[in-house]
C-alpha cells in the first residue's frame, strides 16, 4: 500500500500546482502549465511503464518472486497517469469541445498514436483483474503483451510531441528496445531444445 501512496504523490502535486497556478497565480508549471502537466503526466506514463517491464527481467535474473506483485499495480499506475494525461488534455487544453478533440486525433498523427495507446490500455486495465485472468484464460497473456505495442506508440508520441529536444524519448526507445531484446532472447532461448545430458547412453 505504501509504494501505491508513493507512487501517486506526483499525480496530486501535478493537481495541485495546476491549482496553485490558475488560482494564486504562481508558476509551479511555468508559462505554458497546461503544457507542461500534460509533459510531467506523460512522463510518469512512461517511467511506470519502464518499471513494470523491468520486473521480470529483474525476478528471473535475482529469484525475487515476491516482485511479480508489483507488476499489475505498477501497470494500473500508469494507466492512473494516461488517464490524468488524457483529462488534462480535454479538460483543460481543449475545455471538452468535442469537435477540436475528433479533429485532432483524426488529423494530429501524435495525438492519434496517443489515444490508441489509450486505448490499448483502457483494454488492459478492464482486464487486470483476478476475474478477468481467470476468464480468458490463455487469451489473457496473448492481450496482455500489446503492452510492448503501447511503449512503441507512447514512446513515437511523445518523440513526434516534442519540438527539438529528443533526448528523453531516445532515452526511453532505448530503455524499451532493451527490455524487449531480453522478452526475445529468453523466449528463444525456452524454445530451444536442450542439450542431451552427457550421461546419457547414446541413442536415448
Amino acid at each position: 500500500m505504501a509504494v501505491v501512496v508513493a507512487a501517486l504523490l506526483p499525480a496530486v502535486w501535478g493537481l495541485a500546482a495546476i491549482a496553485s497556478d490558475y488560482f494564486r497565480g504562481t508558476r509551479w508549471l511555468g508559462s505554458e502549465p497546461i503544457k507542461e502537466l500534460e509533459h510531467f503526466y506523460g512522463d510518469w506514463i512512461l517511467r511506470f511503464l519502464v518499471a513494470t517491464l523491468l520486473i521480470t527481467p529483474v525476478r528471473r535474473i535475482s529469484g525475487w518472486n515476491w516482485l511479480q506483485k508489483y507488476r499489475r499495480r505498477f501497470g494500473l499506475i500508469a494507466f492512473t497517469y494516461a488517464v490524468l494525461h488524457v483529462l488534462t488534455y480535454a479538460i483543460l487544453d481543449v475545455e471538452i469541445d468535442w469537435a477540436i478533440m475528433l479533429e485532432d486525433v483524426s488529423k494530429r498523427w501524435y495525438i492519434t498514436i496517443g489515444m490508441t495507446a489509450f486505448l490499448l490500455m483502457l483494454a488492459l486495465a478492464l482486464t487486470s483483474t483476478t476475474g478477468s485472468i481467470k476468464r480468458l484464460g490463455k487469451k489473457w497473456i496473448y492481450l496482455h503483451r500489446a503492452v510492448y505495442l503501447i511503449v512503441v506508440l507512447g514512446t513515437l508520441h511523445f518523440w513526434m510531441s516534442v519540438k527539438s529536444d529528443f533526448r528523453e524519448p531516445l532515452l526511453y526507445a532505448f530503455i524499451f528496445a532493451v527490455l524487449l531484446g531480453y522478452r526475445v532472447w529468453n523466449t528463444t532461448r525456452s524454445r530451444s531444445p536442450r542439450p542431451a545430458s552427457s550421461t546419457s547412453p547414446p541413442g536415448s
